[in-house]
């Protein structure tokens, strides 16, 4: 498991999806070129709605920090190097 959601939590799951996976690049636990979990894995895995799990996908590589690459999947994107650097 990538990340965790707080169901009491008054921040939105995506929202807590997005900062950990942010977190995890800075820190270095998510490597450039990493492949995350499609969006239905990684929603099942959670128990949330894979809606919520592509938004925050979305808005990472909006960021810069994800890339798609087609089919192929979800990855870590190289400006990852760049978060890591500020952090």
């Amino acid at each position: 498991m990538i990340v965790r959601v707080d169901p009491t939590s008054k921040t939105p799951p995506y929202e807590q999806v997005k900062v950990e996976i942010a977190r995890r690049i800075r820190e270095g636990d998510l490597a450039v070129g990493t492949k995350l979990p499609t969006v239905r894995a990684l929603a099942a895995e959670l128990g949330i709605a894979p809606n919520t799990i592509a938004r925050a996908y979305r808005e990472l590589e909006e960021a810069g920090l994800l890339e798609t690459r087609g089919r192929a999947g979800t990855f870590v994107g190289a400006s990852g190097d760049t978060a890591r650097q500020q952090a």
